[in-house]
């Protein structure tokens, strides 16, 4: 294996390798990479080891780094593995990646095929050997089921692929073995004739509860692996008894032995319960509320978490969900219980009405509402976990203490749980229901860990429809969807990163998303390679051995060589390897001779492994070979010759010259004095030989290169030079501007050689506009003076050859001067509205537009010009001639905003009425714009006009009007009118108070009070007058005698005058924008019985009669309970309670004996006695009431005769036909308390007979009689069998059977041996049944139980299995450096007995050894490793007769570290910088490098090695020497900074005082002990900045401070500063400077429309000067320019108006001049004249306008010959230019003939005046 590299660049580097590809055939194939390399590497694609080339259908396309090979229309014939092959002149590196081409499994035929058919062969298999092969690809994957429980199960899958895949199934992660035993399922290969690939079907033979799950199928071959999945769920049969005579029945949730567990939350929190139960087989789950089964909905999830967990997950809880909730788990062997109670805490302040559960049809809306107690209350709603903000899907109402959600456009994800918070987390929850295709929507997002397996579900409404899955828009495989009736399934098995995203289920028009996220898991680099062996064997070559890492990689890994030459710090990267073993590395892959080391890493998908270095090293010599050869030069006499080859390797070689040696130590040389110039080079593998300027005699020399293995040579053969252009060698474009010189040049390869001149194709001859010049080499073309008609193509030509220029001559740009921004103009109807742009060349063209569109000259627009100045008029505009106007200049424009207002509109804003909201004290402005800045308006409020005053101001501004009131109050508020002739605005002002703000109390307020004790609450406002209203416990309070409401200025008081405890609870201030909380308990005073005053007393009544007991209680409210015999009574009709004041009586109306007994009063804090007698009537049978029917019984049963007295003391007589009874003779005689009885225990015949019980012994005593009869014993038999039990070791066992007659006697027997009862054996007896229990059962307690009766026995078996020790933790993989301690822990799930685990390692008990030890803490057990070594690592084991758990134990060597790093050392230039860290070894040989530069003791540069530590004493140290300290020992590398810092800078040399004379330069200067620094000057305390006038210069060390042009601004006190030193501070003094005028001003005298200059000369050449034009300052601009030359001022007015008459003023300091402008007046004319013809309605306004030549001329209005004055009836208008006649009201005598008289100028208007 070879490869190369060099030291001029880096060898190619994948950075993403072509992954494999699976297509159908005829479909389009592409493979695809990334590599780098420098230089950029040459790829080559290859197959089966020869190069692929471009064809019709292959085709390589490349973009940039990355490469790509497109096959079109595959077939299986290019089916196989493709190579992508980089290599450049550093290195060469490659990739692989398969290509399978599938094509759809054949239907398959009608008849099976004959047992020796031959198997069907690949597409492709007839073109050789692993033509067709590829990797694993299902064609029928397995699909999700649904079943119910004990149903057969049968998933299927169908894999294609050569060869044949292995194939094997999962169940959620887990091998089908490890999840059950072997009867429970079947495996069953489908290896059907003609089928391609292979087939596995799993069978579960009855479905139970726990193997719902995902199954995965997994099938892999050489080529690769392929997975599918699919998703089992198994039902309870409704109320259907279970078939496996296996299962146990329905669970019953038995009473607990125990109370349950209590477990509080916060109303609207989740709650989360867990359940871990074992059990083989795996146990079934079931959870139960309040003894009903629960299942899965939206706000209770049930689930198993990744530690086997069984999972119920109640959201957002509310009150309804507390109670019991039990998890019951069940299996053949049994069940178990476990119970907890959950109690929901509710929040004091709640919703006053919670939400309710709603439904929507999709696409349609829902409401969600609720009320808060209070308005001011603060919510947020919430779907689930996301809160919800206001928008057009969620809108969001408020309307008092009402809270609503209206979500509009329904769709499938908006089915949920919705809540409503306010403050405090108090929530309210509800479900939304949306009514539509799918019914069971998908989880907002799915999170899963990489290689789990991701499962959707989807329940649609309707049977057998047809959705789509899509993840990010792309359609995902059918492979992985399933469908069953209502159910839709999406199973992704193993999913990687490139699975996540939004998953989507469509329905038609209806689609549910989740969020798939897929979790990383971390996963570790591999370990790297060991025993890493350098063998030095044949000559030029070395021998390179390893081993593979151990523990072995889990994914595909290669090896990946590196080479570093002896002395350098970098590695270059020589090949990569995929399998291990002996790798020769010979000469050729070394860029040059030298020693050289080698190191290998693995590489895999998951990281690099650390490198491990070859011991030593070895000389390796490239061999060079000719990779391009030398090739004969052509050349013209006179040009360089160069002669070039490329070697494989670097080497040096000789060039010869016609077989004389050329010297290479030269960089130039000659063959001999005066002959030819040669240059010799050589840059990496290239070596060139350049010949200068060679001549025709060189012509046939023979050129030879040779080198150790290499020998070439070629022809140089020189041609006679044909003349061609050196300059320009492309075509050139030239622009100018008129009247600029062009000059054109073209320059030749021969001298004098002639050339010719063409333009657009005509030859050119000379002329005075156009000179033609050769001067050497050089030809020229000149145009003097270029105009625009020279612009085009100008070509010099000559022999063949022409240089082309292109040419274009444009006339200078225009600009414009007047405007500069953009311009606003209103103007109102038959306005003259004049536009004017001025540019700054008097022949540049203009051009106008309006909108867009180029206007045009015509009677309505007039364009004018006028030198620079173009015009635009209107001269009678209308409202459809406003727009936007610009004025086009070459590339510059100006634009006109102009906007007509018709007359008829005064008002421009507002257009309609202003409503304007204030509160008290605010300044309230209202403003009306008008479309004339003369027009007057009235203001007026609420119908009446309003006088200005300091709260009402009046302001004008131009066409803006105002009303500002400075503090409004409330009496401001009312209609205002801004009216002006027959229009208005208004306005309608609305004042309230200022929100109310509460100042006191400003947190809650807790009050404990007693009963009847005063209670205030107090609040003070804002404001005095604010009104407030109190709220209890959510409900606006009323006043009464109870509660009384105060106000007291800002006060506001609620007082409770006689507190009740009933008063108490939570109180509200509400101000309306502010609230104060109030908390009040009050508690009651002590009850006290005042009478009697005795707590006992004895009271005799007869019976029957009528009985009071009385007290008196303080205070008279107080609540009293009675209690007699110690039970509390209550109210009857034989019983009554009474209280009247302080008086409580209980009344007995008809007292009887028994009612007599211990009455007790008693009050919260005390208590009174009564014990009440009744005197004893006759004695009297009671019951029963009337003579008792025969009483029959068997013999031997006991029989009891009872009978209850009206008391209980009196004495009774018994007789049996007759004679007195007597106690003994097998009878009883018992009283308890009015009962009398009498108990024969076994009766037989003797006692049968007449039983009489008398009361008193005298013969008229009441009696009761009882006839007895006793019949014949019957037999005793057993009534049921014994059942068999099965127990686990440690259980309990209970027997039971049922005999008859219930008191038969059973004997117990276990094994053939009566049973005597003891601890561990109990018998129990209940009426008939019988039970015999054996406690905590051992194994030898298995046998055989009999219960016998009579002559009936009954038998049964007891089994007493063993409890399996199984782990709970099981053992995980440990990493460990050699000398640690190591520690394997499991933990089991009992405890067990000493010797019940046993540690093995690699399948053999553990050997002896001192390092070894084993421990046992309860249900936790340990092995325990002192002091690893290498020889430790394997495989460990823990094992129980029932389990096994196994880990693996890997050691790797103790690896050097650093115990204490280097530390970065910055000092002063000149000192001594101290390195040194310690190591974790001793002995360690290591190199100090700086900058990469390995550092060699000496004088400045000690260094020391001492045990565990290594120093390193660099001294002398300057600037230069900052940089990376580093150490290197073997692999191990650590770094420091070096910082010096340069010694501080220091002012040598201050700045003095200075003092200058106004507009000079002033110079401070310092000077600083270093050249390298920088210097911040200051001035009075500020820092200064560069700027035209303030240049800061540096020269060496010294520091200029510059300033120009020096003003009395400039003086001050200067400073400068240098890092911590300082100068100064120094003065600056500016003298004033004294100008004088030389030349003054002189008066001039000018028409209107000319221009007038004045000048005036000062003394001083800088003196800044001001002009004035009768008094006003003047600003350039407009009509006025300014501009000075040397000490000469001038002043140009242009377009004089004789308003511009005045005195003029120049003034520059103190001097001054002044002159006289006089301007004479053109006659007064009219601009645009009104029509000839107006007709008018009457009662209208009629509007006549002109405009004239200048503002401020005189205007006559008059009818007839008569003029008009200004009145109600005629109203004179002036504005600017122009002039209007406004007649009011017009009527029919007002028709005639107006006219307007201008100076000279007059027009006439025929006023019409139509209608009546």
């Amino acid at each position: 294996m070879k490869a190369g590299s060099g030291d001029q660049g880096s060898p190619p580097c994948f950075l993403r390798f072509p992954r494999p590809v699976r297509v159908v055939s005829g479909a389009e194939a592409e493979l695809k990479c990334v590599v780098l390399g420098e230089p950029p590497p040459t790829v080559v694609w290859e197959k089966g080891g020869r190069p692929l080339a471009a064809s019709e259908r292959l085709s390589f396309p490349a973009d940039g780094a990355e490469h790509g090979l497109l096959l079109s229309g595959a077939r299986p014939a290019d089916a196989g593995v493709y190579v992508c092959r980089a290599r450049n002149a550093a290195g060469e590196a490659y990739a692989a990646a398969a290509l399978t081409v599938l094509q759809p499994p054949e239907p398959a035929p009608p008849a099976p095929a004959p047992p020796a058919a031959r198997p069907l062969q690949p597409p492709g298999a007839g073109d050789g050997a692993g033509a067709g092969e590829g990797a694993p690809v299902f064609l029928e994957g397995p699909r999700s089921q649904w079943v119910l429980r004990g149903a057969q199960v049968e998933l299927a899958c169908q894999v294609g692929g050569l060869p044949a895949p292995a194939l094997h199934w999962e169940k959620d992660g887990m091998a089908l073995d490890e999840v059950w035993d072997s009867g429970h399922f079947t495996l069953e290969p489908r290896g059907a004739q003609g089928a391609r690939g292979a087939g596995l079907t799993l069978r579960i033979l009855a479905a139970r509860l726990p193997d719902s799950g995902v199954y995965v199928c997994h099938a892999r071959n050489a080529h690769g692996h392929a997975q599918a999945g699919a998703l089992l769920q198994v039902h309870q049969p409704p109320e259907s008894p279970p078939q496996d005579p296996d299962d146990a029945p329905k669970p019953v949730l038995e009473p607990l032995r125990c109370a349950p567990k209590t477990f509080w939350v916060n109303e609207g929190k989740h709650a989360k319960f867990r359940c871990y139960v074992m059990g083989k087989p795996e146990p079934e789950i079931e959870w139960h509320w309040e003894g009903r089964p629960l299942l899965s909905d939206r706000r209770r999830l049930m689930y198993r978490d990744r530690d086997g967990g069984f999972v119920l997950k109640v959201l957002y809880c509310q009150a309804k969900d507390r109670g019991l909730y039990v998890c019951a788990a069940r299996n053949s062997a049994g069940q178990t219980l476990s119970a907890v109670q959950l109690h929901v805490k509710e929040p004091r302040l709640r919703f006053t009405r919670p939400l309710q559960d709603v439904e929507g049809r999709e696409h349609g809306i829902a409401v969600l509402e609720c009320k808060v107690p209070n308005s001011r209350i603060p919510t947020a709603w919430f779907r689930e976990d996301q809160r919800l903000l206001p928008c057009r899907k969620y809108e969001q109402i408020e309307e008092g203490t009402v809270r609503r959600l209206i979500i509009h456009r329904l769709k499938a994800d908006d089915d949920g749980v919705y809540l409503c918070e306010m403050r405090g987390r108090v929530r309210t929850v509800a479900n939304v229901t949306v009514k539509g295709p799918i019914l069971k929507r998908l989880p907002r997002k799915l999170d899963v860990l990489e290689g789990e397996n991701a499962v959707l579900l989807v329940e649609t409404q309707e049977a057998g429809v047809e959705g789509r899955w899509s993840r990010d828009g792309e359609d995902l495989p059918t492979t992985c969807q399933s469908s069953s009736g209502h159910m839709h399934a999406l199973v992704l098995p193993g999913v990687t990163r490139e699975d996540a995203g939004e998953v989507t289920f469509s329905l038609g028009n209806s689609r549910t998303t989740t969020l798939l996220r897929v979790k990383c898991v971390k996963h570790s680099p591999p370990g790297p390679p060991v025993l890493a062996e350098m063998f030095k064997g044949h000559k030029n070559t070395v021998l390179l051995t390893w081993k593979p890492p151990e523990p072995a990689p889990e994914t595909p890994f290669i090896y990946r060589l590196e080479r570093q030459e002896v002395g350098s710090e970098d590695w270059i990267q020589c090949f990569s390897i995929e399998k291990a073993g002996a790798v020769e590395v010979p000469g050729d892959c070394v860029p040059s001779e030298g020693d050289y080391r080698f190191r290998v890493c693995t590489v895999s998908e998951h990281g690099r492994s650390p490198h491990v270095v070859f011991h030593g090293s070895a000389h390796l010599v490239p061999t060079a070979r000719l990779v391009a050869g030398l090739e004969d030069v052509q050349v013209y006499d006179g040009e360089d010759a160069v002669f070039s080859l490329d070697l494989s390797t670097i080497i040096q070689g000789t060039w010869f010259l016609n077989g004389e040696e050329l010297k290479s130590h030269e960089p130039e040389g000659q063959v001999e004095p005066g002959a030819l110039r040669y240059q010799i080079e050589q840059k990496g593998l290239q070596h060139r030989l350049l010949l200068r300027a060679v001549q025709h005699q060189h012509s046939g020399a023979l050129v030879g290169f040779s080198c150790p293995g290499v020998q070439d040579s070629a022809a140089l053969t020189i041609q006679e030079s044909p003349v061609h252009i050196l300059s320009p060698q492309d075509k050139v474009a030239l622009t100018f501007t008129t009247s600029e010189r062009v000059v054109l040049t073209c320059e030749l390869s021969r001298v004098d050689f002639p050339a010719r001149w063409y333009k657009d194709g005509q030859e050119l001859e000379p002329s005075e506009s156009l000179v033609v010049k050769m001067e050497g080499r050089k030809h020229r073309l000149i145009l003097p003076a270029a105009e625009v008609q020279d612009s085009g193509e100008f070509e010099c030509r000559t022999e063949g050859v022409s240089a082309f220029f292109s040419v274009t001559v444009r006339d200078p740009p225009v600009h414009i001067l007047d405007p500069r921004e953009h311009v606003f103009v209103h103007a109102i109807t038959s306005e003259c509205v004049m536009l004017t742009c001025e540019v700054d060349r008097e022949d540049a063209p203009v051009r106008w537009y309006k909108d867009g569109q180029e206007v045009e000259e015509s009677d309505f627009v007039v364009l004018e010009k006028e030198g620079p100045h173009h015009r635009l008029v209107l001269p009678a505009a209308q409202p459809p001639d406003g727009g936007e106007f610009q004025c086009v200049a070459g590339d510059e424009r100006a634009y006109f905003t102009v906007t007509i207002t018709d007359v008829s509109s005064w008002i421009v804003y507002p257009s309609g009425k202003v409503y304007v909201a204030a509160v008290r004290l605010e300044r309230v402005v209202l403003t009306c714009e008008l479309c004339r800045p003369w027009a007057e308006v009235r203001w007026t409020k609420d119908g009446e006009e309003v006088v200005e005053s300091p709260a009402l101001l009046l302001q004008k501004e131009d066409t803006v009007r105002r009303l500002v009131l400075p503090a409004v109050q409330l009496e401001d508020s009312g209609e205002y009118l801004c009216e002006i002739d027959d229009e208005s605005a208004s306005f309608t002002v609305t004042v309230t108070e200022p929100p109310v703000r509460i100042i006191y109390p400003r947190d809650e307020v807790t009050l404990i009070a007693v009963s009847l004790e005063c209670v205030v609450l107090t609040c003070e406002l804002s404001r005095e007058d604010a009104p407030v209203r109190w709220y209890k416990d959510g409900l606006e309070v009323e006043e009464s005698e109870a509660l009384v409401l105060e106000s007291d200025g800002p006060h506001r008081r609620l007082v409770l005058p006689a507190a009740q405890p009933e008063q108490g609870g939570e109180f509200v201030c509400d101000a309306g924008d502010d609230s104060a909380f109030f908390t009040v308990t009050v508690t009651a005073p002590p009850a006290r019985i005042v009478h009697p005053a005795a707590r006992s007393l004895d009271l005799q009544f007869r019976a029957p009669g009528r009985v009071e007991l009385r007290c008196e209680v303080a205070p008279a409210g107080s609540q009293v309970r009675w209690y007699k015999d110690g039970l509390e009574v209550e109210a009857s009709d034989t019983l009554q309670l009474g209280a009247e004041g302080p008086a409580r009586t209980l009344t007995l109306p008809h007292a009887q004996p028994e009612d007599a007994g211990e009455y007790v009063c008693e009050t919260r804090d005390e208590a009174v006695t009564f014990n009440v007698s009744l005197a004893e009537p006759p004695v009297q049978f009671l019951a029963p009431d009337a003579a008792p029917a025969p009483l029959c019984v068997a013999p031997g049963e006991p029989v009891v005769l009872s009978c209850e007295l009206s008391r209980a003391g009196a004495l009774v007589f018994w007789s049996h036909n007759g004679r007195p009874v007597q106690e003994g003779e097998g009878l009883e005689l018992r009283a308890e308390g009015p009962r009398r009885i009498l108990c024969i225990p076994a009766a037989d015949l003797t006692h049968a007979g007449l039983y009489t019980c008398q009361s008193g012994s005298a013969p008229e005593a009441p009696s009761l009689n009882f006839t007895v009869q006793v019949a014949e014993p019957p037999l005793a038999r057993l009534v049921s069998e014994l059942t068999p039990l099965t127990v686990h070791e440690g259980d309990d066992a209970t027997f039971r059977c049922e005999v008859s007659p219930p008191d038969a006697d059973v004997t117990w027997l276990r094994n053939g041996t009566v049973v005597t009862p003891g601890p561990q054996l109990e018998i129990a007896q209940n009426g008939s049944s019988r039970t015999l229990t054996v406690r905590g059962c051992q194994l030898d307690d298995a046998g055989t139980v009999t219960a016998r009766a009579g002559g009936t026995a009954t038998s049964a078996r007891l089994h007493v299995r063993e409890t399996e020790l199984l782990f709970l933790r099981r053992l995980q993989d440990v990493r460990a450096e050699e000398g640690q301690d190591v520690c394997l822990q499991v933990e089991t799930g009992r405890v067990g007995a000493a010797g019940a685990v046993r540690w093995v390692r690699g399948g053999e008990p553990l050997p002896r050894d001192s390092r070894m030890s084993v421990a046992q803490d309860g249900h936790v057990c340990s092995l325990f490793i002192h002091g690893v070594v290498l020889a430790d690592q394997g495989t460990y084991g823990c094992e129980s007769r029932h389990d096994r758990t196994l880990a693996r134990l890997s050691v790797r060597p103790k690896q050097l570290r650093v115990l204490r790093p280097l530390e970065d050392v910055t000092i002063v230039e000149g000192g001594s910088a101290t390195f040194q860290l310690e190591l974790s070894q001793e002995g360690v040989t290591g190199e100090w490098a700086r900058g990469g530069v390995r550092l060699q003791p000496g004088p400045k540069c000690h260094m020391h090695a001492e045990s565990h530590t290594h120093r390193l004493v660099l001294s002398g140290l300057g600037l230069a020497d900052s940089g990376c300290i580093s150490f290197t020992a073997d692999s191990l590398r650590c770094a420091a900074r070096l910082t010096v810092r340069e010694a501080p800078v220091t002012i040598v040399r201050g700045p003095q005082d200075l003092e200058v004379t106004e507009g000079d330069t002033a110079t401070l200067e310092c000077e600083l002990s270093q050249a390298l620094a920088d210097v911040t000057w200051e001035k009075d305390g500020r820092p200064l900045t560069p700027s035209p006038r303030l240049r800061l210069q540096a020269l060496g060390t010294r520091r200029l401070l510059q300033l120009r042009r020096c003003g009395p601004l400039d003086a001050g006190t200067y400073s400068c500063a240098v890092g911590a030193a300082r100068a100064g501070p120094v003065r600056l003094l500016v003298r004033e400077r004294s100008v004088s005028v030389l030349s003054g001003l002189r008066p001039v005298r000018a028409r209107e429309g000319d221009s007038a200059t004045f000048e005036c000369t000062v003394s001083e050449v800088e003196a800044a000067g001001s002009w004035e034009l009768g008094g006003r300052p003047l600003r350039p601009g407009g009509h006025v320019r300014i501009r000075q030359e040397g000490r000469k001022h001038i002043l140009v007015l242009s377009e004089l108006r004789p308003e511009d008459a005045g005195e003029v003023r120049f003034q520059a300091g103190p001097a001054q001049s002044v002159a006289q402008l006089e301007v004479e007046a053109l006659p007064l004319q009219m601009c645009r004249r009104p029509p000839r013809e107006k007709t008018v309605l009457v009662g209208r306004r009629a509007v006549l306008e002109v405009t004239v030549s200048r503002s401020g001329g005189h205007v006559c209005w008059m009818r007839e010959g008569v003029e008009l004055c200004p009145g109600d009836k005629y109203e004179l208008r002036s504005h600017g230019p122009t002039h209007s006649l406004v007649i009011h009201d017009v009527r029919p005598e007002d028709q005639g003939t107006y006219c307007c008289q201008a100076g000279r100028d007059s027009a006439h208007t025929r006023l019409l005046v139509e209608g009546e």
